[in-house]
Formats: structure tokens, sequence, C-alpha cells
């Protein structure tokens, strides 16, 4: 059985690629397992500066396999089918939102339902200009999972986050660039070596910094100003007791170009 997914590390880049392109790169048990073990393994080796996610063929992933789902309805309880909740999309959401270095979606095709959730989780989205976007969730009947409620309202805002979910359906790559679902937008031909780019400059860069700039933001969607005052007064204090920091500020006392070491 051919492997789900592709993971390639170089020059401090993990490349995660989904696969199953008969499928759309729709996630059933085996592929869900396989990704939730690559985005673990890429957060926490100390080689790895920047992740890229992507999909082979026509489709980022179509979410969940449905196909399969059908087969765990007639067969397993309810709690079992559901637990891949809480057992993959949850944590795959969470590590890709959360790990201590910068994520790119390299959106090559259809992201819907989980699939859009996923690249939604992403720190930075980069489109090609035949790529479409989808909620799908309530399509099927189903509430939004992989972090969407949480993700999608604060890129876009609650009210067009909200329409998207409550009436699915199906955004071309312009019109998520103009919401705001996407950072960039770029020829077909060209999305890899865009993202590769992106990712090269900041596998080059502070990772240290990211790491803290991503915990402010997240940290301050959900606290009041003071609080999240006094968590970027902590992170300052991290970053500034840094080598990069110590580095960066006497090449540029030297009009130097800084090196940086992710610490």
């Amino acid at each position: 059985m051919a492997e789900p997914l592709t993971y390639d590390l170089q020059a401090q880049v993990a490349t995660i690629t989904l696969d199953r392109s008969a499928t759309m790169n729709s996630l059933d048990t085996t592929t869900k397992d396989a990704l939730l073990d690559a985005v673990r393994r890429a957060a926490v080796d100390l080689d790895v500066r920047c992740v890229v996610l992507t999909g082979n063929g026509r489709a980022f992933s179509v979410g969940q396999d449905l196909r399969e789902h059908i087969e765990l309805l007639g067969s397993r309880s309810q709690e079992e089918v559901w637990s891949t909740v809480d057992k993959h999309y949850a944590p795959i959401a969470l590590t890709l939102a959360t790990m201590e270095k910068p994520v790119i979606a390299a959106i090559n095709g259809v992201a819907a339902g989980a699939g859009l959730s996923i690249a939604l989780a992403c720190d930075l989205r980069i489109a090609a200009d035949t790529a479409g976007f989808n909620t799908a969730f309530t399509g099927v009947a189903l509430s939004c999972d992989t972090g969407a409620s949480w993700t999608l309202p604060r890129l876009i805002g609650s009210g067009k986050a909200l329409e998207l979910l409550l009436t699915p359906r199906t955004l071309d790559a312009v019109e998520a660039m103009q919401l705001g679902i996407v950072n960039q937008l770029v020829p077909a031909d060209d999305l890899m070596a865009t993202a590769h780019g992106l990712a090269a400059r900041l596998a080059a860069g502070p990772t240290l910094a990211y790491a803290c700039v991503k915990q402010s933001v997240a940290y301050a969607a959900t606290h009041p100003l003071d609080e999240a005052l006094a968590f970027e007064s902590r992170m300052m204090a991290r970053t500034g007791g840094s080598v990069d920091h110590h580095n960066a500020v006497t090449s540029f006392v030297a009009k130097q170009k800084p090196t940086f070491e992710g610490r």
C-alpha cells in the first residue's frame, strides 16, 4: 500500500505532501494518523525551522474520506466513529497552530471541510490561482472541526465566517484572497517555488522570535489588553535574552547582515 503522504526535509524546511491524489487527498484513518505523526515530528525536530504543507494532484485536501466514514457509521459505535475529532483533527490543528516555527500551507487545489480547516490552522497560506475553498461541513449536516470555529472568524470576521459555515459554497482563489483567507495568490505553476522561497527566508530568520510572535497573537485573541501587554512583556524578555537578538544588534551596529540560530 502506498504511503498517504511524503515527508521531505531539505535546507531546514520540512515539506509534508498529502499524496492520495486519486481521492483528492481525502483523510482516511491511515492518512490522519500519518499527518498527525508528520506534524508532530516537524514540531520537535530541531533541524526543522519552517514547515510547508501541501497536497499532490488536484486537491490540497477535501477533508474526511466519506467512503470510509460511511463504512464506519455502519460498523462502529457513534462514540468510536467521532473519536477521530479528539484523536486526529484537534491535535493536528493544535500542533500546526502552536509549533514554535512557521507553517506555510501551499494550497494547490481544492481545500474543503477539514482540509480547509487544516490550511486555516497554518500560519500563512499561499494558494494557486486554480484553488477552491469550501467549509463543506453543514452540507453533510455536521458542525465544524479542526479549529475552523476559531481560525476562520479571526481571519475574516465572525459574520462572514458564519455565512460560509452555515451556507457553504466554493470560493475561487480570488475571492478567498479578497476575504483574507489567503495571504498570497500565485499561478499554479509557481506555487511550490513561491512557497519554498518564503520557507527558505523564514528558515533563515529568527525562529525563536517567530515562535514568540505566534504565541503572543494567539494569547491576545482570548485575553484583555492588560493581560496581552503582560504576555508581550514576557515574550520580549525571552527574545531579548536570546543569542539571535544579540547577534542582530551587533550586526546592525557593524552594518553587517545578521545570522540567526533560533535561540
